[in-house]
């Protein structure tokens, strides 16, 4: 059974994202709740940041890898828009009070310089499309209280959408295996995680192709200047105010988040 009111759903995580607090997981009331529910939700939530004057500049795409997937319980990653306000340049500070339950992934953000219409999108379309690649980091949040969400609250919560901070280092495509790019993740200076490219379906153009065909499916297509966001390198890190994260990408760079602890 689809959710019996998606517009009420999405109502209620716009005010949540308003008033900076969480609800209670929809699938508490219906378990059977699954990806499309989700979408449904999310479809209304994303028209109303957009009549508030928000603007899509890309897409997010999660569950990217084996373990995130299998601990959902699904095979096929999710996907959530990329909004304009929520972007941000390397060495950025971002106050914690703008979040609810942030936590950080490094990730590889793709820049696109052709149009992406699926379906039928292949890795060499989606090579071809991409205009460069850069170092990023993701902060993911969640409107649901506790982060005790399953695959429909996510999806209708904009994939747990937060912010991005990119580096401003686009490096071209060409000659570069993107599978084979290596990251440390530290804080503090202290050392918290690595991670490689190949951990994005195995090969983040894979993701890029897959998010163009799964969009193709609802008329949407990826334009040039888009970001695609290719999934987390390793497992989310809390943060806290007063924390000063660093990304060190192999051929890309260093992408640099501070946490602050006010407004």
């Amino acid at each position: 059974m689809p959710i019996a009111d998606p517009a009420a759903a999405a109502t209620a995580l716009y005010e949540a994202r308003r008033a900076g607090r969480p609800i209670e997981p929809f699938t508490d009331a219906d378990p059977s709740l699954g990806m499309a529910d989700g979408y449904a939700v999310q479809q209304h939530l994303v028209r109303m940041l957009l009549d508030d004057g928000e603007k899509i500049v890309g897409y997010k795409v999660g569950l990217t890898s084996r373990p995130m997937q299998q601990m959902v319980g699904v095979d096929s990653p999710d996907y959530g828009p990329v909004l304009a306000s929520t972007v941000y340049a390397s060495g950025a500070e971002l106050p914690l009070a703008r979040f609810i339950a942030p936590r950080l992934e490094a990730e590889i953000v793709f820049v696109l310089g052709g149009r992406l219409a699926g379906p039928g999108v292949s890795v060499a379309d989606a090579s071809r499309a991409t205009c460069g690649v850069a170092a990023a980091m993701e902060i993911i949040d969640s409107r649901i209280a506790g982060w005790r969400i399953k695959l429909a609250d996510t999806v209708a919560d904009l994939a747990s959408n937060g912010a991005v901070v990119i580096s401003s280092r686009i490096v071209p495509l060409a000659g570069l295996d993107t599978r084979l790019i290596g990251m440390v993740l530290t804080r503090g200076g202290q050392l918290l995680d690595t991670g490689a490219g190949a951990a994005a379906l195995g090969d983040p153009l894979r993701v890029v192709a897959w998010l163009a065909n799964t969009l193709g499916e609802h008329g949407i297509a990826l334009e040039p200047g888009h970001l695609v966001m290719t999934g987390s390198l390793h497992a989310a890190v809390p943060m806290a105010a007063g924390e000063v994260f660093r990304a060190e990408f192999d051929r890309l760079g260093p992408v640099t988040l501070r946490v602050a602890g006010g407004q």
